[in-house]
């Protein structure tokens, strides 16, 4: 039940001030009642600048997509194939306004149709993002363990999450 005329094409460089605009808006919806506006607002900067997002464009073995109904940007994807051959999701975000109507569960399936010889798909969720770990749970995915993202204490709590693609 996705929208009509939804279109999901690679991020280009003019997509990326729409992509910033639209990230920054689904982190503060999702972390706010998490971590408070400051910290979000925090994050979102250093992760989520015009300069980082940049840097992601047009790299190997890695997937930058945008979803679009119209010329608005609604939601974006990424992901890349680890050396184990495994895709990691590194990004799935969706406007709060068209969450719940298929555009992530699409977007989803669209990003990992893009590494066609990963066996299994991986991703980090935040332990307090109980739609998103809902969402994902749906979509196949289970709980392998939890951690702190790359391992420092300043940043969120996460569970590693894992779905298999194909038998090997």
């Amino acid at each position: 039940m996705t929208p009509d005329g939804l279109i999901i094409r690679d991020a280009l460089p003019a997509d990326l001030p729409a992509v910033r605009g639209l990230l920054v808006e689904t982190w503060h919806a999702t972390y706010d009642g998490i971590y408070g506006w400051q910290r979000v607002a925090e994050i979102t900067n250093a992760w989520h600048s015009l300069e980082n997002l940049s840097a992601q464009l047009g790299r190997e073995n890695v997937a930058f997509l945008v979803a679009l109904v119209g010329e608005e940007i609604i939601a974006t994807a990424s992901a890349r194939l680890e050396r184990d051959r495994a895709a990691l999701l590194t990004r799935l975000y969706v406007l709060p306004s068209y969450q719940g109507i298929g555009v992530g569960r699409t977007l989803l399936q669209v990003t990992l149709a893009c590494f066609p010889q990963a066996p299994v798909a991986r991703l980090e969720v935040e332990s307090q993002n109980e739609p998103a770990i809902a969402f994902y749970e749906r979509m196949g995915f289970f709980l392998q363990r939890q951690a702190r993202f790359d391992g420092r204490d300043d940043t969120p709590n996460t569970l590693l999450m894992a779905k298999r693609l194909f038998a090997e």
